[in-house]
């Protein structure tokens, strides 16, 4: 955690809002997921959750799961290698996808949602004379994956064409703490795989979404090291096949933090009001619900005060702009900092951040020793304003 001496030396270099990423953190956060998993299993980082960390996971896991061209153009930006991308998304666009396969660079994995996809990056496997490892997604039971049929189908089409089928792919979603739900979606998964095992078909490698939760608000009845014993048990029944885990939120969500200023104070109808400069447009914890919880929080404050209730509130022009209710604080004062911890997965990219066309906040890095401000305080006039003559 980074102390408060080192919180204000950053405010008073980089101003307020912004997101901080402790690679350190970060690093230990990876080193204990992977002793605590088996040995044929890998990490994919889902660069949706948030891209600023994404070199510094380079080293660390073994595949970037990327779901948009302009991920895609991120990881170029920072010399990702496509040997680590997954190329994922429910939507492909054939332009996009052509000009990967124009580069001279070695194609990365992609994955197939749908039929008209296995159509597209077989045609263009066979336009560009050039051979292609996919994924076959599963569907969940919603928009994304394929039907078991319809994946059956694509897998015999790739026998005689440029497409080598490495595995299966699957994902259902986030903070899946209930083991019976889990053991539900590996019981399917084995079904599935025994079915395509008459085929005479065996995967290289299944790619899974266990959905590790975040106990945001230290309201889930949930150990950490249970949870993870418990998996490692639950999917020894796949034998030595590699098992690939696609996680975000598990990843990141430890190593951010958001620090934000006391801008204003105010007594409305007996209810106590500290305002910031931030809001819910950088702010996403799953689940909150209009601030019906209490995120984990540090007040550091100026000057010692009785303690009363306090709504903490942002700086957006609408009523939904609650951070916190009724918490119980010293009297804020301006200047006050409020800092928000586990803030590292989707904050910075899943928050409505051009509503009312505030600036986007600072993001830094930061370690044991040193930091970095690897974005500044960003205007998003340009976005939101119209193109004249």
């Amino acid at each position: 955690m980074i102390q408060e001496e080192r919180i204000r030396k950053l405010v008073s270099k980089y101003g307020t809002p912004f997101y901080g990423f402790d690679a350190d953190v970060l690093s230990k956060r990876v080193n204990y997921l992977k002793a605590s998993l088996p040995k044929n299993v890998e990490l994919c980082y889902a660069a949706k959750a948030n891209s600023f960390i994404l070199k510094l996971l380079e080293n660390k896991v073994t595949h970037f799961e990327i779901c948009s061209p302009g991920e895609f153009h991120i990881c170029k930006k920072l010399q990702i290698s496509n040997q680590q991308i997954v190329l994922s998304g429910v939507y492909k666009n054939k332009e996009d996808i052509e000009e990967i396969f124009r580069a001279k660079e070695e194609l990365p994995i992609m994955t197939i949602e749908s039929f008209e996809q296995y159509k597209l990056i077989q045609e263009l496997a066979d336009i560009y004379q050039r051979n292609v490892s996919v994924l076959l997604r599963l569907t969940s039971g919603n928009q994304f994956g394929l039907d078991k049929d319809v994946l059956k189908d694509i897998l015999v089409r790739c026998r005689s064409s440029r497409l080598h089928v490495l595995g299966i792919q699957y994902f259902s979603g986030t903070q899946k703490h209930s083991q019976k739900r889990v053991l539900k979606e590996l019981d399917l998964l084995e079904e599935f795989l025994a079915e395509l095992k008459e085929m005479d078909f065996v995967p290289e490698l299944l790619e899974y979404g266990p959905g590790f939760p975040v106990d945001y608000f230290s309201s889930m009845k949930f150990e950490e090291n249970e949870h993870l014993q418990f998996f490692s048990e639950s999917i020894k029944r796949f034998g030595n096949l590699k098992i690939v885990l696609e996680l975000g939120r598990s990843i990141a969500a430890s190593c951010g933090f958001y620090v934000t200023q006391v801008v204003d104070t105010k007594t409305n109808r007996n209810q106590n009001y500290a305002l910031v400069d931030g809001g819910i447009h950088h702010l996403v914890y799953y689940g909150q619900g209009m601030a019906m919880k209490q995120p984990p929080f540090r007040f550091l404050n100026q000057k010692d005060q009785p303690e009363e209730n306090w709504n903490v509130c942002g700086a957006l022009c609408t009523i939904n702009d609650i951070l916190m209710k009724q918490v119980r604080l010293p009297k804020p004062q301006i200047g006050d900092l409020f800092v928000f911890e586990n803030t590292g997965a989707y904050c910075p990219t899943e928050g409505m951040s051009l509503f009312l066309t505030r600036d986007l906040p600072a993001v830094v890095i930061v370690n044991e020793k040193e930091e970095l401000m690897v974005r500044d305080h960003t205007s998003v006039v340009l976005l939101n304003a119209p193109k004249l003559k």
